[in-house]
């Protein structure tokens, strides 16, 4: 068995990690690394133009659609390295959840309207699938669309809507049939964002970010023709995009970056002149973390590697879910540990993005260390409880 990568795979990363150093714009990979949320519209679309110019603004894309055709090895090489230089992770409502659905389960005309203008940057989506009463549980969401004529009305909230205040579009879940079992009633719907009849409330969360948003729909109207597929098969669409991304959930590349930054971090940082990740308590917590997100890319890998298992793919996802979120937690308090006092840096979040310059009496590396641990602490929430996760596990994999 082999445990390393091929001479042309090392040969590929080095070609994309000098076209990271070499073209991602400084400016917004520091805006980046300090988390400013939401994203600026100009940074996503720059750094989107720069990747699709170059040929690699959807690498996972189908070859006939803008695709790369890489295979999934290099594919993980690319976002591993994309990570590596603190590059935007680009558009990942717009390229990597939306678009797969379009290009799987849309319409001819879907799919020449909305594609090409998502692969340049210039269109931004956000996704409308939660609701206040139906976080994880999105079989027991309110909204509704009932058609009149050639569209349909909606009428509902969102709630957590990530980046709906920049986004153009937006998919939506909302149900269509009340009259069957709640999975089957569900269509997925495209939804221009500047439609009468929504309202975007922005939400500050624990870090001071305004990426997320509630999402109130009253009355708005959306063509029969922005309906993806088949009426009635949202949930089938939804559980695609999990099975397409089937190891982000692991959210692998960034905490491989955030442990490799809390080390960093321990190294710059003395205790009585020795440098913190000397001293064999701090030490023996990072030898702790390390082990086991060595062992949570080794299943990443298994699974890109297509390796045979008799295991439900959905539980390993879930599994893979639990150790990611738990990992982004356990990273972030590592270097919240290194930094000691230095936790108390505020990077203001609702200050224009010019306004984030260096602050000479912090090290440059607490920059967004702070807000990246307080909303790592929701990591266990979002796409999918941890508790339901360990629900899906149990099921599955084990049949209680």
């Amino acid at each position: 068995m082999h445990f390393g990568y091929s001479e042309e795979d090392e040969s590929f990363r080095q070609a994309v990690r000098k076209f990271f150093d070499e073209q991602a714009p400084a400016d917004i990979s520091r805006r980046w690394r300090v988390g400013v949320h939401p994203p600026a519209r100009d940074d996503i679309r720059r750094w989107q133009r720069i990747l699709y110019e170059r040929g690699w603004g959807a690498p996972h894309w189908p070859v006939e659609h803008g695709g790369t055709g890489w295979s999934a090895l290099r594919k993980h090489i690319f976002m591993e390295e994309l990570y590596n230089a603190d590059a935007m992770d680009y558009g990942w409502q717009s390229t990597q959840m939306v678009a797969p659905v379009i290009i799987a389960f849309g319409s001819d005309w879907q799919k020449k309207r909305f594609l090409g203008p998502i692969l340049r940057g210039d269109e931004f989506w956000c996704q409308g699938f939660s609701e206040p009463n139906a976080g994880s549980d999105l079989a027991g969401l309110k909204t509704t669309a009932v058609l009149d004529g050639d569209e349909y009305v909606i009428n509902g909230q969102k709630i957590w809507t990530s980046d709906a205040t920049i986004a153009d579009w937006g998919f939506f879940l909302v149900k269509t049939d009340a009259t069957v079992k709640p999975q089957r009633g569900i269509s997925f719907l495209l939804v221009k964002m500047d439609t009468p009849g929504i309202t975007v409330r922005p939400i500050v969360s624990i870090e001071g970010g305004r990426g997320l948003n509630e999402v109130f729909l009253e009355n708005v109207r959306v063509p029969k023709s922005h309906l993806v597929g088949e009426a009635g098969m949202g949930w089938t669409y939804a559980k695609y995009l999990l099975e397409k991304e089937r190891t982000a959930s692991a959210f692998l590349y960034f905490n491989k970056r955030e442990l490799r930054r809390a080390k960093d971090i321990a190294a710059q940082e003395r205790v009585d002149g020795l440098p913190l990740i000397d001293t064999p308590g701090f030490a023996r917590k990072v030898a702790e973390v390390e082990a086991d997100l060595l062992a949570l890319e080794w299943s990443v890998l298994r699974i890109l590697a297509q390796e045979k298992s008799e295991r439900n793919l959905d539980a390993v996802v879930s599994a893979l879910k639990i150790s990611g979120s738990e990992m982004q937690q356990r990273v972030t308090q590592l270097q919240m540990d290194a930094l000691g006092p230095r936790v108390l840096r505020f990077d203001d979040h609702g200050a224009p993005h010019d306004d984030l310059s260096i602050d000479e009496n912090w090290p440059d590396y607490t920059g967004g260390r702070t807000s990246g641990y307080l909303i790592a602490r929701a990591s266990t929430i979002y796409g999918g409880a941890r508790e339901v996760q360990k629900n899906i596990i149990a099921k599955l994999a084990f049949g209680l």
